[in-house]
């Protein structure tokens, strides 16, 4: 996804104070830098194809230089072709930045939040944005506060499952096809391309807006995926897991998802073996293993019996 300076602007609001022709720059990297020591003149780490964000900081270290000094480290800065340098609530804007700006077509704005805020909202929004994306087949739901990825062949009824657990109150987040992305190692977020969202297909009855039918309260724009159930055709033959202990993991980016299977076959109800398993990882997160909990048991009573012997 391309992401623009006017892009960024349109969202944040940011006030453009120069360099206004240069709003149709392409932001390519996903991160922001503080250009401290490159005022100071060291420009060997200059990272400058990232957004740069100026706060009192730098101003105040800009005032203690020389006009000279000025002069040449912020033409350096802008030399190095960043796509946009963004002045804090709490840093006044010099006018060397602004006569530089308008020199060089390169943005420079203001924004309403303090650096600390305005950095940790552009690192989350820039991942989101423009970070690397996997899509994935299946279909995401937010059960009880836990992101749960669907997935399995075509026809083993992943959106009637949605469907039902939407109908018990659980939130539709993507169906039939997942975008993901990683917005920090250990948080991949799943959503829905911009044309299915809200949007869940039932064969037999057609494709359903799901906030027409159940309100506002069924639909999610993203969720961070924590489960993913994998539904597969009952094999007789095949041996599945009985008691949970088995740790199976997907890698997405950098980052280990925890696996479920779940054989289907006539008579089992998909959807409450799906909120179950969605219940018991969220017991895994808070420290609680069912599974393994019920094997010591055993082993404890194992040992007992032996010593009685």
């Amino acid at each position: 996804m391309e992401l623009t300076v006017k892009d960024l602007c349109q969202d944040y609001k940011f006030k453009v104070l120069a360099g206004k022709e240069g709003l149709d720059s392409v932001i390519e990297i996903p991160q922001v830098s503080r250009p401290g020591v490159e005022l100071a003149g060291l420009f060997d780490f200059y990272e400058s194809l990232r957004i740069q964000v100026l706060g009192s900081k730098e101003v105040t270290f800009l005032g203690w230089i020389t006009e000279e000094e000025q002069e040449t480290r912020v033409d350096m800065l802008f030399k190095g072709k960043p796509p946009v340098f963004i002045f804090s609530l709490n840093g006044e804007v010099p006018d060397i930045f602004i006569r530089k700006g308008n020199k060089y077509n390169i943005p420079v704005l203001k924004a309403k939040k303090t650096s600390s805020e305005l950095i940790s909202s552009l690192f989350q929004y820039l991942n989101s944005k423009i970070s690397e994306r996997l899509s994935l087949h299946g279909t995401l739901v937010d059960i009880s506060g836990v992101g749960v990825l669907i997935r399995g062949k075509s026809g083993l009824g992943k959106s009637e499952v949605a469907l039902e657990l939407v109908r018990r109150g659980h939130q539709l987040v993507a169906d039939d096809r997942v975008d993901c992305y990683q917005k920090a190692i250990g948080t991949v977020v799943g959503e829905a391309p911009d044309l299915l969202k809200e949007y869940l297909e039932i064969r037999g009855i057609g494709i359903l807006n799901v906030v027409k039918l159940f309100g506002a309260k069924a639909y999610k724009e993203n969720k961070k995926v924590m489960l993913i159930v994998e539904l597969e055709q009952w094999d007789p033959k095949k041996d599945y897991d009985r008691l949970g202990i088995d740790d199976e993991t997907m890698h997405l980016f950098d980052t280990e998802v925890s696996v479920v299977r779940i054989p289907v076959s006539p008579g089992r109800n998909i959807a409450s073996l799906v909120e179950v398993a969605a219940m018991n990882s969220r017991l895994k997160f808070l420290g609680t293993d069912s599974a393994k909990e019920f094997v010591d048991k055993i082993d404890s009573h194992i040992k007992q019996k032996k010593k009685v012997k």
